[in-house]
């Protein structure tokens, strides 16, 4: 029946709002409105200096405030008209595209409200590097790249492919992304850690089960920075690129490699046509990952996330595909038993857990 139906999508819905009512509360956001629009109204607000900088915050706040004013709204009435109209076929059949209308708005609010971070509104890098057991690991590599260019597919993001290290026989031994979009670094910050892989291997003839594992890291891009790069602390190599890009990256050595001495900090690129567009592009990840661990250190982690072993350890989610099939966060205990969906890139219930574990709301 039509009328139950509603009703359970509502039902449905109901925990998000309670989670964005309760996040609202205790994040100051309506105090910090308000003070912001007395700043604005009075009368040598003009002369301020940071004037531009308020006007900028102020939009943006009274942007959340709308569309938080909205969700809540909208769910209150959407209540209010199901038992309105619940003898009423024809009006319920016209809330029914409203309330799915309104599903998708509170979801999307409940992320953005999460994404308050300086750097969530970035670009960012992802890289994926197999763990030690040669082909399983590379082709659980190459799964997870997979992933996540359908997840930006699905959420209308822009990936590019910077560097693609093939494995001996199948999969990939490294991969470099370069995801542009809305909160990308926000949405994909959680995806950082060692990600485990338990199937029955299509490498192995007497069909065992076999245990793999992959490392990604994500980190934000960078304005131009102030950020002092001494040309003798660099190693430039070149080679040939490979994999897709036409035929000239078979026969010039047109990829760059990069590496920081002092750090060990490592970056590639072979996506552009000219060594110097390469070399450029691996400067711009090279300046962003040395911020990163600049902040890294500010917190006392030592860049500790790109250091880890690739084992057990320090696993963040689980993929087993068999004997049971389950998708399980280690950090947020969060659940799926469809790996084949998470895998297809439909993380954002995963996500959506990391970002309120992470919040503490």
């Amino acid at each position: 029946m039509l009328l139950d139906e509603l009703r359970e999508h509502l039902k449905t819905i109901e925990p998000d709002i309670q989670t964005i009512k309760s996040y609202w509360e205790k994040s100051g956001i309506e105090n910090e409105y308000t003070d912001l629009k007395e700043e604005e109204g009075k009368e040598d607000f003009w002369q301020h200096q940071n004037q531009a900088e308020i006007s900028k915050k102020l939009h943006a706040l009274s942007q959340q405030k709308e569309q938080y004013e909205s969700v809540a709204t909208s769910f209150d009435e959407m209540s209010e008209f199901i038992e309105l109209f619940a003898n009423d076929e024809q009006e319920l059949k016209k809330l029914e595209s409203e309330i799915r209308k309104l599903k998708k708005n509170v979801a999307a609010f409940k992320v953005s409200l999460l994404l308050d971070k300086p750097d969530d509104n970035s670009n960012c890098f992802l890289n994926i590097n197999a763990g030690a057991g040669g082909t399983e690991s590379q082709d659980w590599a190459e799964m997870l790249m997979r992933m996540y260019i359908r997840f930006c597919e699905r959420e209308r993001k822009t990936v590019s492919i910077l560097d693609h290290q093939a494995g001996e026989e199948a999969g990939i031994k490294s991969a470099t992304l370069f995801i542009k979009g809305k909160n990308t670094q926000g949405l994909l910050k959680g995806e950082q850690g060692i990600h485990r892989l338990v199937r029955i291997s299509p490498y192995d003839s007497n069909k065992r089960r076999h245990t793999s594992f992959a490392a990604v890291s994500i980190t934000p891009e960078v304005e131009e920075v102030e950020i002092v790069i001494d040309s003798k602390d660099l190693r430039i190599d070149t080679y040939r690129a490979s994999g897709a890009g036409g035929q000239h990256v078979n026969k010039t050595e047109s990829a760059v490699r990069i590496t920081h001495l002092p750090t060990n900090i490592v970056v590639q690129c072979q996506n552009e046509r000219s060594q110097l567009q390469n070399k450029e592009t691996a400067m711009k990840m090279l300046k962003a990952k040395l911020v990163q661990k600049q902040k890294d250190e500010q917190k006392a982690k030592a860049a500790s996330k790109e250091k880890k072993k690739i084992e057990w350890g320090s696993q963040i989610r689980s993929y087993v595909l068999h004997p049971y099939k389950m998708v399980k966060d280690h950090r947020t205990n969060f659940e799926s038993p469809q790996p084949d969906i998470i895998l297809d890139g439909d993380l954002m219930d995963f996500i959506e857990s990391y970002l309120i574990w992470q919040s503490g709301s």
